[in-house]
C-alpha cells in the first residue's frame, strides 16, 4: 500500500472569468471544484493507476469535509485530524484573456496548533506499519512548524520505510539536511537551493537523497537514482491545463517505484502520467487510458552522471 499524505487539504476551483478588472465588479461565468492540495492529487491519481493508497490529511470545517468525502467516494480510505477553522480554497483562473488566463488564488486555511500536529503526527506513525511507500506532498497549515515534513521523515526513517517528499519554501530547507528515499522539486524550487543549473542541483541532493526527480515544465524531467540520471520528456498537441501535472508525475514516479521498475521505466512512467493530466480538465487527475496512451511516446535519455 502507498500511503498518500496531505497537510493542507483543499477545494481546488476552477473559475472562468472574460476580463479582470481592478476595482469594478467581476462576474465569474462558470466554476467547477475538485478535491485538492498536493497530497490529495497524488493519491486521487495512484487510485487511478489501480495502486492501493490511503490518504492522510488535516481537515477543517464543511470545506474539510466535502473534501474528504469526494475521495472516499473514489473508493480513497482517508484519515487523520480534524481543526477547527475550514480547510482552503484554491482558485484557478480560466480566461481567453492570456494576461491572467491560469492565474492562482490560494486561500490561507486552518490554523494548526502545536498539539494538533502532535497527533497528525501520531496518526501517521501508527499507519507506517502498513504502509510499503509513503508520498508526503504540499504544503503546511498556518501555525505548523517549519521542520513539520522533517518530523514525518523521520517517523518514516525511523519506520524503515522508503518516503518520497514535494514541498518547498522553509519546509524545504529542512528536509534537504536529513537522509531519506526520494524528492520531487520543480527547477525554481532547486535552484533556490544555491545551485546554479538542474544537473548541479541533482548531484547536491544526491549526496542525502537516493532518488532526486527534478522537473522543467514542458522541458520534462530529470531523474537521478544510484548514480545514473535520465532525462525523460513527451510531446502533446493540445494542453487542457498543467495544474496538478506535477503531482500526477510524483503518483506515477511512486508508482512505479512500488512496482519496482527500472530507473528509465520510472521515469517514463512518471513523465506519462504528468503529462496526462495536462490532457484532463480536471485539477490534479488524470486517466489510466491517456497514461497508456502516451508512454510509448515517452523519449528517456540517458544523462553521464555529473554531467
Amino acid at each position: 500500500m502507498i500511503l498518500s499524505i496531505c497537510p493542507n487539504p483543499s477545494i481546488d476551483t476552477y473559475a472562468w472569468l472574460e476580463q479582470l478588472e481592478p476595482g469594478q465588479v467581476n462576474r465569474i461565468g462558470k466554476l467547477l471544484e475538485y478535491p485538492g492540495g498536493k497530497g490529495t492529487h497524488v493519491a486521487m491519481a495512484l487510485k487511478e493507476l489501480g495502486a492501493d493508497t490511503n490518504l492522510l490529511g488535516i481537515w477543517a470545517g464543511y470545506s474539510g469535509s466535502w473534501i474528504r468525502q469526494k475521495c472516499e467516494e473514489t473508493g480513497i480510505a482517508c484519515g487523520g485530524v480534524t481543526v477547527s477553522g475550514t480547510s482552503r480554497k484554491c482558485y484557478t483562473f480560466r480566461s481567453q484573456n492570456d494576461r491572467f488566463d491560469n492565474t492562482e488564488l490560494l486561500e490561507p486555511g486552518p490554523e494548526l496548533s502545536q498539539s494538533s500536529y502532535a497527533r497528525f503526527r501520531d496518526v501517521c506513525y501508527h499507519q507506517f506499519p502498513q504502509s510499503d511507500l509513503i508520498c508526503i506532498s504540499g504544503s503546511w497549515p498556518q501555525g505548523a512548524p517549519a521542520n513539520a515534513c522533517a518530523g514525518i521523515i523521520e517517523l518514516a526513517e525511523g519506520a524503515g520505510k522508503k518516503i518520497i517528499v514535494d514541498c518547498s519554501g522553509a519546509q524545504l530547507t529542512h528536509i534537504i539536511k536529513q537522509r531519506f528515499f526520494g524528492v520531487h522539486l520543480n527547477e525554481t524550487e532547486a535552484l533556490a537551493l544555491g545551485a546554479d543549473n538542474i544537473e548541479e542541483a541533482l548531484a547536491m541532493l544526491s549526496r542525502n537523497i537516493e532518488l532526486v526527480a527534478i522537473t522543467k515544465g514542458a522541458d520534462g524531467l530529470w531523474l537521478s537514482y544510484n548514480d545514473q540520471v535520465v532525462h525523460a520528456n513527451v510531446d502533446i498537441e493540445h494542453v487542457i491545463s498543467t495544474v496538478g501535472s506535477g503531482d500526477c508525475l510524483t503518483a506515477g514516479m511512486a508508482y512505479a517505484v512500488h512496482k519496482g521498475f527500472e530507473l528509465e521505466d520510472i521515469a517514463r512512467y512518471a513523465v506519462a502520467c504528468g503529462a496526462a493530466n495536462c490532457l484532463f480538465e480536471g485539477i490534479g487527475q488524470l486517466k489510466i487510458d491517456d497514461v497508456e496512451s502516451l508512454l510509448p511516446n515517452v523519449k528517456v535519455k540517458v544523462m553521464a552522471y555529473g554531467s
